[in-house]
């Protein structure tokens, strides 16, 4: 971890990453997990927790957004893909609209 870097960075897990995973554990826990101090970027580089953001426009490591981008494509392409197997335990509208917050994504962290 380079003291001297001033760029905003994502976790490499940047789709488990973020509030909405915080508080989907918290709500089936009934307690929300601590945030870790130091965690592994996109980009390989471990960095304060502090230093990292979800939010595409906070992101600043260019590295970062492109492995946040791909991570988020892929993501939602797998989402979509197991939303149409037999037994699929989600509704397609459930689906439609996770793969549409993904792809949102994704196009922010494209720019």
């Amino acid at each position: 971890m380079s003291e001297s870097d001033p760029h905003i960075h994502v976790e490499q897990d940047v789709v488990q990453a973020g509030s909405d995973v915080r508080g989907l554990i918290a709500s089936t826990v009934g307690r929300a997990p601590d945030a870790p101090s130091v965690v592994t970027t996109g980009c390989g580089h471990r960095v304060p927790y502090a230093m990292t953001s979800a939010r595409p426009e906070s992101v600043t490591c260019l590295a970062c957004r492109e492995h946040a981008h791909r991570e988020c494509l892929r993501f939602a392409d797998q989402v979509e893909r197991l939303s149409r197997m037999p037994g699929a335990t989600v509704t397609g509208d459930q689906a439609a609209s996770a793969v549409a917050r993904l792809r949102d994504l994704v196009k922010r962290f494209a720019t």
